[in-house]
């Protein structure tokens, strides 16, 4: 750490022993300032540093926001790997919110146990002791406004309808060789949702299509 002006600033390296937190989460933190209101940085000598009292301040306030952990199910074998629909049933979100997970990764979003090589993707499996853990630190932001996902219920079921319609159709336009049983099963798989509903909505999708 340097002192300057009588202010202690921390790089990165230092807020990684002085926080106990790795390099991944603190660079997560940082870039989800926008939305968590980081404090900005200083350079010095062409290396990031945080004043280390406004940082430790915005750190215990960040950490100490209310949250609603209700919707998650604490229910059921811990170790059991699960593919992303079972990891959104334990956490009480929309399946879609674990492929974005995949894509842009929160602060301590735990690596899969196991991952399974699809055509298309691969599937990452997390067991319900993964997810309770990191619901439970903190720093995740899980439970807070703004920093929970969005559930089913979020949206209106008008809305909701729309956007199966739109991933139906997408859908469609990546597998034109499949059939509508075997898109609705893919589809049912990443989203949640029966087989059955997916094929009455990719039939709407076409229908839409053909307008």
């Amino acid at each position: 750490m340097k002192t300057i002006e009588g202010r202690t600033w921390a790089s990165r390296e230092d807020l990684i022993e002085h926080s106990g937190y790795s390099r991944d989460t603190l660079s997560k933190l940082w870039r989800d300032r926008g939305a968590n209101g980081h404090p900005e940085a200083r350079d010095v000598g062409g290396v990031m540093h945080w004043d280390v009292q406004v940082w430790d301040a915005w750190f215990a306030q960040h950490c100490e926001r209310p949250r609603d952990l209700s919707g998650v199910d604490r229910s059921g074998d811990p170790d059991e790997p699960l593919p992303p629909a079972g990891q959104a049933r334990v956490l009480g979100v929309d399946p879609a919110r674990i492929t974005q997970y995949g894509k842009t990764p929160p602060p301590e979003w735990p690596d899969p146990v196991h991952t399974e090589q699809l055509a298309t993707r691969t599937r990452e499996y997390r067991t319900r002791a993964q997810l309770w853990k990191w619901v439970d630190d903190p720093v995740s932001g899980f439970g807070t406004k703004g920093g929970r996902p969005s559930g089913p219920g979020t949206k209106t079921g008008q809305e909701k309808a729309a956007a199966r319609v739109r991933l139906a159709a997408e859908a469609l336009a990546a597998m034109p060789d499949r059939k509508a049983g075997e898109v609705a099963a893919a589809l049912a798989e990443r989203h949640g949702q029966s087989v059955d509903t997916w094929k009455r909505v990719i039939t709407q999708a076409r229908k839409q299509a053909q307008q």
